[in-house]
C-alpha cells in the first residue's frame, strides 16, 4: 500500500480532529499504564510522535491502532526509568493513629488521581460504568505490580478487549507470547488486592449521603459522621505511608494529630477515578480565610463511605481539578 500523503496545511485540521477523537481513551490507557496524571503529557507526546512519523505511516492499520502503538512505546519509555507507583496500603499494614507514624518515603512515587472527564468517554452507560471500574485507584494500583509489557497486554486484552493477534502486532511479538504474558499478568493481579472498592455509578441516595458528609465534616460532627462512614473504613494520606483501618482509628486521628482539620471548608469538585472528590481547605493561621489542604477522594459501598484518600499535594492536584487556590474569609 502506498504511503499516505504528507501532512499539508490543508490536511492538518482533518488529522488533528481525528487525533482528538481518540484523546480520552488514550489518556485512560496511559493513566492505567503510568498511574499518574502524567498520562495527559504522555498522550501529548504520542500526538507529537504521530505528527513526526506520519509520513512513514503506511496505512496498514487503523489510525487508532497506530496511536495506541505509539502511546504504548511512550509509556514504556517512561516506565523504563521509574519505579512502580503505589498506595500506602501496598507497602505494609495499617498503623496506629499517632503523629510519630507519619513518614514520607522519598523513594516511593504514589498513585495519583485523575479527573474523570479526562479518562471516561461519553456515550453508552454500560461502557461508562466499565471505564470507571477500570480507573479505580485500587485497580490502577494493582496494575502497577505488573512489569510494563505485561501491564500493556492485560490492559489491551482484558480492559479494551483487543484480540491477542492485535496486541501481538502492536507489541511486535507473537500471539503465543501475548497469551503467556496475559496468563502471568492475571495470576499476579489475582494475588494483589485488586478489588475496586466503591460503586461505578452513584444514585440519588449516594448523592444525599455525600451532601451530609460535607455538612458533617465541616461541622466536625462525629456522631453524624459515624452514621456515614463504615466501621471498617480505611484512610490514607499520600505522600505519608501511614494508613488507618477502622472508623475508630480514623476518628482518633481526626481528634488527635489531625485536629487541624476542624473548621475546614469542603468543596465538591469533578469526580476522580470514577469516585466523588472534594477540595478540603483548612483555616489559615492568621484567620484570613482557608488554605488548601487535601483533595479528598471517597469510595461508597452499600450506603456507607468505605475508603477516604487525602491527597496532600495540593499544588499539583487543585489546579488539575479546577479548585481555587484559597478561600477568603
Amino acid at each position: 500500500m502506498n504511503a499516505l500523503p504528507a501532512v499539508t496545511p490543508t490536511r492538518r485540521p482533518e488529522l488533528e480532529a481525528e487525533f482528538e477523537t481518540h484523546r480520552t481513551e488514550l489518556t485512560a490507557y496511559c493513566y492505567r499504564m503510568l498511574g499518574s496524571a502524567d498520562a495527559e503529557d504522555a498522550v501529548q507526546e504520542t500526538f507529537i510522535r504521530a505528527w513526526r512519523g506520519y509520513d512513514r505511516f503506511e496505512g496498514r492499520a487503523q489510525v487508532r491502532s497506530w496511536l495506541y502503538k505509539i502511546a504504548t512505546n511512550v509509556c514504556l519509555d517512561v516506565l523504563d526509568s521509574r519505579k512502580r507507583r503505589a498506595r500506602p496500603m501496598d507497602l505494609g499494614p495499617s498503623g496506629e493513629p499517632v503523629a510519630e507514624n507519619l513518614n514520607v518515603l522519598p523513594e516511593v512515587t504514589w498513585i495519583e488521581p485523575i479527573p474523570e472527564a479526562s479518562v471516561v468517554p461519553e456515550g453508552d452507560p454500560a461502557e461508562i460504568a466499565q471505564a470507571r471500574e477500570t480507573i479505580k485507584l485500587a485497580f490502577v494500583a494493582a496494575l502497577q505490580h505488573l512489569p510494563p509489557r505485561q501491564r500493556a497486554v492485560l490492559i489491551l486484552c482484558e480492559v479494551l478487549r483487543w484480540k491477542a493477534a492485535e496486541v501481538a502486532e502492536l507489541l511486535e511479538t507473537s500471539v503465543a507470547s501475548v497469551n503467556s504474558a496475559l496468563q502471568r499478568a492475571r495470576a499476579t493481579i489475582e494475588q494483589a488486592d485488586a478489588a475496586a472498592h466503591g460503586q461505578a455509578t452513584l444514585g440519588e441516595e449516594d448523592r444525599e449521603l455525600l451532601a451530609r458528609y460535607v455538612q458533617a465534616f465541616e461541622s466536625y460532627d462525629m456522631d453524624a459522621l459515624t452514621a456515614l462512614i463504615h466501621e471498617d473504613a480505611t484512610q490514607s494520606m499520600p505522600p505519608y505511608d501511614l494508613w488507618l483501618r477502622g472508623r475508630d482509628d480514623i476518628f482518633t486521628w481526626w481528634w488527635g494529630p489531625g485536629i487541624g482539620c476542624k473548621d475546614s471548608r469542603v468543596l465538591p469538585t469533578i469526580a476522580a477515578n470514577g469516585s466523588p472528590a472534594f477540595g478540603q481547605y483548612k483555616p489559615a493561621e492568621d484567620g484570613s480565610g482557608h488554605e488548601p489542604w487535601a483533595l479528598q477522594v471517597l469510595e461508597i459501598e452499600d450506603g456507607r463511605i468505605v475508603e477516604l484518600t487525602f491527597f496532600l499535594d495540593t499544588e499539583r492536584m487543585f489546579p488539575l481539578f479546577g479548585l481555587p487556590p484559597r478561600l477568603d474569609a
